[in-house]
């Protein structure tokens, strides 16, 4: 178990880490993966201190992922995994859209708060939290205890794999946001917890007291609603192909995490500034496969030959 970063400059980040088991037509392969394990490593990359609060097993599994933390730099406060590590199937549909398929140990998926997870929290500038069993009540209120008065962002991205009550979901889901800085939700969440109405989401969680709310729409772009006023950003194009989506979300998220973790904007130029930065980096990263955070500076290094990631 590695030491945690402790300074109101880092963030700790808890949720989900687990194996992505790709498999199309160039075979099948596997990646370290899982949203908040990736906001984890993007935050860090962005030069964040961060921990990761996250259920990893004591299995062969388990080893790479904490190999890959500690090449990344983010240290890990683990919680028990007595069904192992978690693991994603991922195939590509029709569309080109990934689908997955999770194993019993994602399925059933748990946090315990040892001292030194609370010790991570207290100390942290800011709390994230993504792909979280919201829909178990003693799991919302296990991490609201560990909380206390922490600042929080939340991406609730629900997986339908995982997902096994949608209104034990939402409700555990708004019993947090209702005290979060700032939430992002997208298109799939909409669809998958509400009615699809992305924008009537982002008004119902205003409504609740959300202090921001990010709001993103694939294709569509991107908008953050905040009290200083409403912000919206297109898609960022950038030199090459788009490889592979599966991490704009969540390297939106971490880049907006980053610029929240001094203080949160107060113009809506701010916003504007940080979402356009966000919409920058989601670009880079759909520019190679996985979900590992690039900067349009790093693409730029790598076509110089120079290999950050």
């Amino acid at each position: 178990m590695s030491t945690a970063f402790s300074s109101a400059g880092s963030v700790v980040v808890v949720g989900d880490a687990l194996i992505d088991e790709i498999h199309d037509h160039a075979g099948v392969r596997e990646l370290v993966g899982g949203a908040a394990l990736n906001v984890a490593v993007g935050l860090r990359r962005l030069g964040v201190p961060t921990t990761l609060i996250a259920m990893v097993g004591d299995d062969e599994a388990g080893d790479h992922i904490r190999e890959y933390l500690r090449d990344h730099d983010v240290a890990l406060v683990s919680s028990p995994s007595p069904h192992g590590s978690s693991r994603a199937i991922v195939q590509r549909s029709a569309s080109g859209e990934p689908e997955y398929v999770f194993n019993e140990a994602a399925k059933r998926r748990s946090i315990r708060y040892s001292a030194e997870a609370r010790q991570a929290i207290s100390e942290a500038g800011l709390v994230a939290i993504s792909c979280f069993p919201f829909d178990v009540p003693a799991e919302v209120e296990a991490f609201a205890a560990a909380l206390d008065g922490a600042r929080l962002a939340i991406d609730p991205n629900p997986r339908a794999g995982m997902l096994s009550d949608r209104d034990e979901f939402v409700r555990g889901f708004e019993s947090l946001a209702a005290r979060a800085e700032i939430v992002k939700v997208g298109t799939d969440d909409a669809a998958l917890l509400y009615d699809g109405d992305l924008d009537a989401l982002r008004a119902r969680l205003r409504g609740l007291g959300v202090g921001a709310v990010l709001a993103t729409a694939g294709v569509d772009g991107a908008i953050i609603e905040a009290d200083a006023g409403i912000v919206a950003a297109p898609i960022s194009t950038l030199p090459g192909p788009v490889v592979d989506t599966v991490g704009a979300g969540d390297s939106t998220l971490a880049a907006v995490v980053a610029g929240l973790v001094g203080s949160a904007p107060r113009t809506t130029d701010e916003w504007d500034a940080l979402l356009r930065r966000a919409m920058d980096i989601a670009a880079a990263t759909c520019r190679a496969e996985g979900g590992l955070l690039r900067t349009p500076e790093s693409l730029a290094e790598a076509e110089r030959g120079v290999y950050g990631s």
